[in-house]
């Protein structure tokens, strides 16, 4: 055994020893299906905020994003203005009317939310269905576990992902959300400190005089190996190759704040006026986070053309810039962002499933006929075996590595985008509410436009795809809004209604 290997043993088992306990502890907290989904909607700013950042940025960030950059040079840092410039004004259109109107509804997740303010079960059911294509962000995350075990500590890809999976399992099945926030800031922090070291570390190594120079000497290298690494667009990306696929993925970030799992962190903050707080602490811990993006092409220009997958680009640079402590140490923090992203999208889903549509649909309507507190306990027994049944649909779908993680994600983030976020932005926004039957079709048009667009190849690009999906869905309830009207806001229905209060 190496020192490498035997570092990251250490390591990964205190994170472990450390995550399995705060969910431990968070299960003693767990006692309804309320507190499994959002920690009992009574958690502060400073917590949530490094939790959101932990959630949002994921072990994409620090496998499958710099494996881009490393596969295709400077163009890929429009990913950091997407993620630092989308993303928080996502957070900043949506989060404060949505935590504003929440106090009120109570709800737990984004379709019974969406459920809620259309009074649509169809809308609360078909969102909950559409949050499915989130297993293909889970089965990104663990994708990098299953990389990093097979690169880190020699087990063989199918082996690494049978492990990650079953470590997420039990941890959330524990849990909760309880233990997700708690353990996601954690995790936040060290991804911000690894993200940062990473940046200074290039810096130090590449040093020529000044930081224009040492620049100037990266981009050099860069263009001795392929001109196209050092271009604004670069024609061999798949998703910054043009300015519409940069608007595309800044797009795709500003729908991405209002995803399912984040939704939830929004929903839990205990006390309105601490959203700014939150936000701030987000937005900075992100920052430093996403500057892990130049990792990718540190490693081109140390090592070149001999990484054996993008995905494993920044650790070869690890490998190749840091003493086996630290390497072990970056590791543990890209395991760490693993499991931040993924422990959130498996409370969410199970959410769908306990709550969305076991409790607001089968028991609401009678199709369920048990007594309130029997119906609390079943809930929360539902959500729990959700989890394994989840983890094996995210383990199946790649049991086969894909070429890049990051692909695979925005299959399922794109999708969640398209079919949401129309609903989502008029309950913001618009004038007057829209009708279920609006905020339905949208829906529907979304999602539809993603599957034809993306599957169908007419956009390469799952962000692109996405975006374009997503600005059709937003269109589609704008003008039929204006058409589709629920049965009450007819004026006869209306006049009888009434005069029966009458």
């Amino acid at each position: 055994m190496n020192e490498v290997t035997l570092y990251t043993w250490i390591g990964f088992v205190l994170f472990l020893v450390i995550m399995l306990a705060l969910g431990f502890i968070s299960s003693r907290k767990t006692k309804n299906v309320r507190d499994f989904a959002i920690g009992g909607g009574s958690l502060g700013p400073y917590v949530l905020g490094f939790s959101f950042a932990a959630t949002y940025l994921s072990a994409a960030t620090f496998l499958g994003y710099p494996g881009w950059s490393y596969e295709w040079g400077l163009s890929n840092l429009w990913l950091f203005l997407a993620i630092i410039g989308g993303g928080p004004i996502g957070v900043l259109m949506v989060a404060k009317k949505v935590r504003k109107l929440n106090s009120k509804q109570k709800s737990l997740s984004l379709p019974d939310w969406l459920g809620d303010f259309y009074k649509s079960d169809i809308l609360r059911v078909g969102t909950g269905l559409i949050l499915l294509f989130n297993i293909f962000y889970i089965a990104a995350q663990f994708v990098a576990g299953a990389r990093i075990f097979e690169y880190l500590l020699g087990m063989n890809y199918t082996t690494g992902l049978l492990f990650i999976t079953a470590i997420v399992v039990l941890y959330v099945f524990v849990g909760g959300a309880v233990a997700d926030i708690y353990t996601d800031a954690v995790q936040a922090v060290t991804m911000a400190i690894a993200g940062l070291t990473i940046f200074i570390s290039g810096l130090v190594l590449f040093w020529e005089g000044g930081i224009i120079g040492t620049f100037s000497g990266v981009a050099t290298t860069l263009s001795h190996q392929d001109y196209n690494f050092v271009q604004v667009f670069n024609p061999e990306s798949t998703h910054f190759y043009s300015i519409g696929t940069v608007l595309g993925a800044i797009t795709m970030q500003w729908a991405f704040a209002s995803a399912p799992h984040l939704f939830n962190k929004v929903l839990g903050l205990k006390k309105e006026k601490d959203l700014g707080k939150m936000i701030l602490t987000y937005v900075v811990t992100a920052s430093l986070s996403v500057l892990v993006l130049f990792g990718g092409i540190y490693s081109r220009v140390a090592i070149g053309d001999v990484a054996v997958t993008a995905d494993l680009a920044l650790m070869e640079y690890v490998t190749w810039a840091f003493p086996a402590i630290l390497v072990a140490v970056f590791g543990v923090v890209i395991l760490a962002a693993a499991m931040s992203t993924t422990d959130g999208l498996f409370v969410s889903i199970s959410t769908v499933f306990a709550n969305d549509i076991f409790l607001k649909v089968l028991v609401k309507r009678g199709y369920v006929k048990v007594g309130e507190e029997k119906a609390q306990r079943i809930a929360l027994q539902i959500s729990r075996f959700m989890v394994p049944l989840v983890g094996l649909a995210a383990f199946l779908l790649v049991l086969h590595p894909p070429a890049y993680l990051g692909d695979i994600m925005w299959i399922g983030i794109s999708g969640v985008a398209a079919g949401t976020l129309g609903p989502i932005l008029y309950a913001v926004y618009g004038k007057r509410k829209a009708s279920a039957r609006a905020a339905e079709a949208s829906m529907i048009i979304g999602l539809v436009s993603y599957l034809i667009l993306y599957f169908g190849n007419i956009i390469p690009s799952t962000m692109s795809a996405g975006a374009v999906s997503t600005f059709i869905g937003i269109a589609a309830i704008i003008v039929l809004s204006r058409f589709l009207k629920d049965k009450v806001e007819t004026g006869e229905e209306v006049f009888q209604q009434e005069m029966k209060a009458n």
